[in-house]
């Protein structure tokens, strides 16, 4: 079984920063990608950052230049940095690991979610 477990969320002023941290644990054989989205009420869920093993990146078009995400492959965590946020970066976020369970089988494993809001 492998948890996943974020923490950082919280309420922050327009233009403020917050950094989500989410940690892998339990048994797998080896995590690939691991990403964080995103789902405001209403709205359906979005992908805000992704980071493979090999460090390459990418990012929703909405949070370029102000979100930058990153790992640690010795403690299984997977960061995300949120600066100059905006009301509409307001949602709760999850954070989503793939890789393989053991030799034989993939796994996908997604984090319970942590609040942001962003007030004006």
């Amino acid at each position: 079984q492998v948890h996943l477990v974020e923490s950082g969320g919280g309420l922050v002023q327009c233009g403020g920063s917050l950094r989500l941290t989410c940690a892998a644990s339990g048994s797998f054989f080896t995590i690939n990608t691991m990403a964080w989205y995103r789902q405001a009420p209403g709205r359906q869920r979005e992908l805000v950052a992704g980071i493979t093993s090999g460090d390459t990146t990418n990012y929703a078009d909405s949070v370029k230049g102000r979100f930058t995400i990153s790992r640690d492959n010795a403690k299984n965590t997977v960061y995300l940095q949120m600066n100059s946020l905006k009301p509409e970066d307001t949602a709760v976020y999850y954070c989503n690991v793939e890789g393989r369970r053991d030799k034989y089988r993939d796994m996908e494993v997604w984090g319970q979610g942590t609040l942001v809001t962003v007030s004006s």
